[in-house]
């Protein structure tokens, strides 16, 4: 199972006018093996950025972060794709190609992540959708689905390889509480099972309930890190 460490990591870009700005500053952060840790902050606190670097999506311009002691950024090749396969993403904007049915959608995904046996593959989807509560759809259309199944479908995407760690972003984002207390739930019987969960999320309400690890961050830094805490605790 990995453990994933940050070491005074930041990540810069510039503005239209070249000047450079912080995505993220000087963060450092230990995530251990079954943690569920909830990201929260303000729309351009560095939520997004911090889960990119930890999926490996992008890297530090400054500082390291480390997979099992492994700095991310120095693997290629093989190696690289056998450390991504730890992640399990589900980005902030939909990534779910519309003209592509479920069950394909989620077979890419089976075969991106090495699984290249296609009846092991089917199977593999078969299991994710029933995990997420949507057994049989996998001849519909994103578009013939309401946009809580689609976030399930993007999380059973994330799933079918079986990582050891969900990176998640706002998955929760435009759901009704019915349909945001069903995929608490969901993860949380997840996590119980071992599954490591970094969770960027505006859910306050649910983050109160559910009192888990809390990392807040104000301007691109953590501001807070807060054990079996609540929406805005600092210390």
């Amino acid at each position: 199972m990995p453990v994933l460490r940050m070491e005074n990591a930041s990540k810069r870009y510039k503005t239209d006018k070249k000047q450079v700005q912080y995505a993220v500053r000087d963060l450092s952060l230990t995530v251990e093996q079954g943690e569920f840790v909830f990201l929260i902050g303000s729309s351009g606190a560095g939520k997004s950025t911090l889960l990119q670097l930890i999926g490996s999506e992008i890297y530090p311009d400054e500082g390291v972060v480390y997979l099992n002691d492994v700095n991310i950024a120095r693997l290629i090749g093989p190696w690289r794709t056998r450390a991504t396969r730890s992640f399990g993403i589900v980005n902030q904007q939909c990534q779910l190609i519309r003209k592509r049915t479920i069950g394909d959608n989620l077979l890419l995904a089976a075969n991106a992540g090495g699984m290249l046996r296609r009846s092991k593959s089917r199977q593999a989807v078969k299991k994710a959708l029933g995990i997420v509560g949507l057994p049989g759809v996998e001849t519909y259309y994103p578009a013939e689905l309401s946009i809580g199944e689609c976030r399930r479908v993007e999380l059973a995407r994330a799933l079918i390889n079986s990582p050891p760690l969900l990176l998640l972003d706002e998955l929760t984002a435009n759901l009704d509480d019915d349909n945001i207390w069903d995929l608490m739930h969901l993860l949380n019987e997840l996590n119980t099972r071992g599954t490591t969960i970094v969770m960027a999320t505006h859910a306050s309400q649910y983050v109160n309930i559910m009192r888990r690890r809390v990392v807040t961050l104000v301007d691109c830094r953590v501001a807070g890190d807060v054990k079996n805490g609540k929406y805005g605790d600092i210390v």
